[in-house]
């Protein structure tokens, strides 16, 4: 059983064979024709025509954006595996909120990167520590604005100093 969000609709749905043409939506037989040109699908559905596309797919949020008759839709996807940890609570882990980045040995900060103010995605150096005669990158790991940059430049830090407060 998978469960899609479609802005704040959810919709209960089961495949009911390989290819995903028959279906149980909302405990409601679903069944649809379907034809691929490149990356763009043409289904037939209670004697109406589809023309969907693809636009943008995140695996990892399980989410995509569909252009459905050149209307942009976001569609979430969760499985059986998904909703088991919602229900067991278990399902936040990998979104809590970061509310600072540390350092993960001690170091001579060379170069901060990021700035107050800045708009910064996971993923984005914010600070370049010397440890052991060798340079590391000290990367985002979330997205968030830049609070507050707790060092300065050429200066040493401890392992677990914070280095920047994100807001």
């Amino acid at each position: 059983m998978y469960k899609a969000k479609i802005d704040n609709e959810i919709f209960d749905f089961e495949f009911n064979d390989q290819k995903g043409l028959v279906a149980t939506i909302n405990g409601e037989p679903f069944k649809i024709d379907l034809e691929k040109q490149r990356s763009i699908h043409h289904v037939i559905h209670n004697h109406r025509s589809f023309t969907i596309e693809i636009v943008e797919f995140d695996a990892k949020n399980k989410s995509c954006i569909l252009k459905v008759n050149n209307q942009e839709i976001i569609v979430s996807v969760e499985d059986r595996y998904d909703q088991l940890l919602h229900k067991l609570g278990m399902d936040d882990f990998n979104s809590q909120k970061v509310n600072e980045v540390v350092a993960p040995m001690p170091g001579l900060v060379i170069r901060i990167i990021a700035k107050e103010g800045d708009q910064i995605l996971k993923g984005d150096n914010l600070v370049v520590l010397e440890a052991m005669k060798m340079e590391n990158m000290i990367k985002s790991p979330t997205d968030g604005i830049v609070k507050s940059i707790e060092v300065e430049q050429n200066k040493t830090v401890d392992k677990n100093q914070v280095l920047v407060k994100f807001e």
